[in-house]
């Protein structure tokens, strides 16, 4: 039987760079499709069975308590008696998904945010990831890539599609070829995605750090970081502009991180 991994999910930052949605909630609650951005990342886990979640909070990370435990209210079909205080439920549109909710720190940096959470993770091996990005990541594949490595630490590896199109030129200035939105410079980028050992607590002290500096550095220096390549879709949502191009893929009725049924 393949193993059930907890996932670990960063919730907690201020998202500055969308403050035209995150003035009034948390990054990860800005929503796609009328369903926050957390759910798409949560729906991408469930669909390989992975179902148990610990969520690291921070910047008003009760909006964030409050839509999981009213999530069973809000996805069923109900009849409230106010006068006898019953309510009584006719069909349900739940999740498989246990979710633990844990308040890291409003100005806690990831690092500090992960080492938090070592209680509820345990001494087994566990997913992590951004509350703001998503991708057809198929995490299964990941998870078997990751105990092959024999690893501490395995990252998703991704490229990201330039903004703008590039032209080809010749002398003449014609145009030779056209690229709409071409791959980078064959760069690779952390996509978040992670599958980590317990062993990886030893690189988190009690410095209020980030886990893309010190920590990641160190298991790297180590030989204990190998990258999983994704050569599919990946995005995250760090601006308006973003939010909106993933609201059109998304309206589009075929967007391609929407690995379930």
């Amino acid at each position: 039987m393949e193993e059930k991994c907890k996932i670990v999910i960063l919730c907690g930052g201020f998202g500055t760079r969308l403050s035209e949605e995150t003035e009034l909630k948390p990054k990860p609650m800005v929503e796609i499709g009328e369903k926050p951005i957390l759910w798409h990342i949560m729906k991408i886990y469930s669909a390989y069975g992975f179902n148990d979640f610990v969520l690291c909070l921070g910047y008003k990370g009760y909006i964030i308590k409050e839509y999981f435990v009213n999530y069973f209210t809000h996805q069923s079909d109900i009849t409230v008696d106010i006068e006898n205080n019953k309510i009584e439920v006719h069909r349900r549109k739940l999740e498989p998904w246990k979710v633990t909710l844990i308040d890291t720190g409003i100005d806690t940096f990831t690092a500090l945010r992960i080492k938090k959470v070592k209680e509820y993770v345990g001494d087994k091996t566990f997913m992590l990831t951004y509350g703001d990005g998503v991708g057809d990541i198929d995490v299964r594949q990941l998870l078997r890539f990751h105990k092959k490595s024999g690893k501490y630490a395995t990252v998703t590896a991704v490229q990201l599609p330039g903004r703008f199109g590039t032209l080809a030129l010749r002398k003449d200035d014609a145009v030779s070829s056209f690229q709409e939105k071409p791959k980078s410079d064959g760069s690779w980028i952390n996509g978040g995605f992670f599958v980590l050992e317990p062993e990886i607590f030893r690189y988190l002290g009690d410095d209020n750090i980030l886990w893309e500096k010190g920590p990641i550095e160190h298991i790297a220096a180590d030989g204990q970081l190998t990258a999983y390549r994704h050569h599919g879709f990946w995005k995250p949502m760090d601006t308006l502009r973003d939010k909106n191009e993933l609201e059109k893929l998304w309206q589009s009725g075929n967007p391609p991180w929407k690995v379930w049924k």
